[in-house]
């Protein structure tokens, strides 16, 4: 695939007390937003592909199976589906570190879904799973800051929603990096089809 070099800007934002986040509109879609207590190498790394494809994430493209296991298997790692009528319609992935922070490591909707109020919704349960993750690890301490991030080359509306649920940038960072002319799309051939 043919590449590029472009600047890429990248907000750090965070929240330091449960009473920073914010609600959100309800959804023009009924939508239940469960956890998958299982954790599933293969669901993950749907979820990664179909939401991410369209905003150059590749970090994970070449994870093997046994990576992602791994990576699911530590205490305090949750993943936290939407759905609408049944189909997945985004995701939160929470990665409990040290110091009681949780990161916010990828938030996103599917394309399908994305224009119907459905990000606000769930970018806030999230966070309010993230808050209140030491009530189901009982190992953990309190949560005490949850952060996240986004760049200039994540979805048009991450930066807004982040801040509107209450999210506070803490650290602006803009270095060079090489991306593919376009996103890679959920599946090889995938991005072709749907222009």
């Amino acid at each position: 695939m043919p590449t590029r070099r472009i600047d890429v800007t990248t907000w750090y934002l965070e929240q330091t007390d449960p009473g920073d986040l914010r609600p959100a509109r309800e959804p023009d879609v009924a939508v239940e937003i469960v956890r998958a207590e299982v954790p599933s190498p293969e669901l993950s790394r749907f979820l990664y592909t179909a939401v991410g494809g369209d905003w150059h994430w590749t970090d994970r493209l070449p994870w093997s199976f046994e990576q992602w296991r791994n990576w699911l298997d530590r205490p305090g790692v949750e993943t936290w589906v939407a759905y609408a009528r049944g189909t997945p319609a985004g995701y939160v992935e929470l990665d409990p570190q040290a110091e009681a922070q949780v990161e916010i490591s990828y938030f996103g909707l599917l394309p399908a879904f994305t224009g119907r109020g459905l990000g606000g919704h769930l970018l806030r349960t999230g966070a309010a799973r993230a808050w209140d993750l030491a009530d189901r690890w009982p190992d953990r301490k309190p949560t005490r800051r949850v952060w996240l991030h986004t760049c200039s080359t994540d979805g048009p509306a991450a930066l807004r929603n982040y801040q509107a649920r209450g999210f506070r940038v803490h650290d602006v960072r803009t270095r060079p990096e090489t991306v593919g002319h376009r996103p890679p799309g959920p599946w090889p051939g995938a991005h072709d089809s749907r222009t």
